[in-house]
């Protein structure tokens, strides 16, 4: 899984079948603090939790989420970061 913050959605009245009723989001890494790695580029994933712009969110993709039959992309958003706790 990987650390990534919503920074926009994404609208497409065409797509396909699978993805119909599904949100799209832009999402972009972040560092274990949550900051923004302005290097990487942005992506978008498909929102199986509820997340919002401005989230930190999990991200899964490839194996693990082809496994997941109700999983339709290669990325999607698997949880909301509530904290990210150091000790």
């Amino acid at each position: 899984m990987h650390l990534a913050k919503v920074i926009a959605k994404v609208v497409a009245t065409q797509k396909t079948a699978k993805l119909v009723g599904g949100k799209l989001l832009v999402i972009k890494s972040v560092d274990e603090t949550g900051k923004l790695m302005e290097s990487e580029t942005p992506y978008v994933a498909i929102d199986a939790v509820g997340a919002g712009v401005g989230d930190c969110v999990l991200v899964d993709w490839g194996g693990s989420v082809d496994n997941d039959m109700s999983m339709v992309g290669d990325m999607s958003i698997v949880g909301i970061v509530d904290t990210i706790e150091f000790e």
